[in-house]
């Protein structure tokens, strides 16, 4: 049974997502504080975390980025915002899809299903290629992607990389000096159950250049080809 951690401060909100998830068969924890959600993640196994953003205390961005430094689960950001760039910046920080109050709870409810469901096949596919004897060794420059092992190394340190941002830069490494446009990238990557749209492709080529460019204003290893996607340069 997956364990949901709900971090919401309106009461009634949270107990109507609780009671739709736990009718289809999750386990559901409520947090309403912002400064209690690490504590709770870091002692605890949950397997996805349901994140409004105007938490008091800490606010969910804050939470968001410290989640996914530490800890690599689903992270479906709920929230009264509706601009694009809250948006962005909720994904950028590495929230995997976004809600909007007021929302269908049966919407919500498969929203959690299919990210469940895409990490668990990511961790299966992880399991099996690290128990692999040898491993697939990309190498860009002082940048070395170890397929099978799930491994980024710059400049011989270990970079921390999530399931999706590590699946995107391992499919672009393992096809390089090929353009992609982001709606395959998104195909090949999310697949046609996730519920969300190609724009997030953008965010999280963002994200990767942010950790493996030396400038990442100025990309070389993945390069923007402006009006059909991007390419990882080998």
């Amino acid at each position: 049974m997956a364990h949901i951690l709900i971090a919401e401060d309106d009461k009634r909100i949270a107990l109507l997502e609780k009671d739709y998830l736990e009718i289809d068969g999750f386990h559901v924890t409520i947090v309403s504080d912002g400064d209690d959600v690490m504590k709770r993640i870091l002692s605890e196994n949950f397997d996805l975390l349901l994140l409004d953003i105007m938490l008091p205390g800490k606010d969910g961005y804050d939470i968001c980025r410290e989640v996914r430094d530490k800890i690599d689960i689903p992270i479906l950001m709920v929230t009264a915002k509706q601009e694009s760039i809250d948006k962005i910046r909720g994904l950028g920080l590495g929230a995997d899809d976004y809600i909007v109050k007021p929302f269908d709870p049966a919407e919500l409810v498969a929203r959690v299903k299919s990210h469940l469901a895409r990490y668990e096949r990511l961790m299966a596919g992880r399991t099996v290629h690290g128990d692999m004897a040898e491993d697939y060794l990309i190498q860009v420059g002082g940048l070395k992607i170890l397929a099978k092992s799930w491994k980024v190394i710059k400049n011989g340190e270990e970079i921390h990389f999530p399931n999706r941002e590590f699946e995107l830069l391992k499919y672009m490494a393992m096809n390089p000096n090929i353009v992609f446009s982001k709606e395959h990238l998104f195909e090949k990557i999310w697949g046609y159950d996730y519920v969300g749209d190609s724009a997030t492709v953008t965010v999280h080529i963002n994200r990767i250049r942010e950790k493996i460019e030396e400038d990442p204003k100025n990309p070389q290893i993945i390069e923007t080809v402006w009006g059909a996607g991007y390419r990882l340069n080998l």
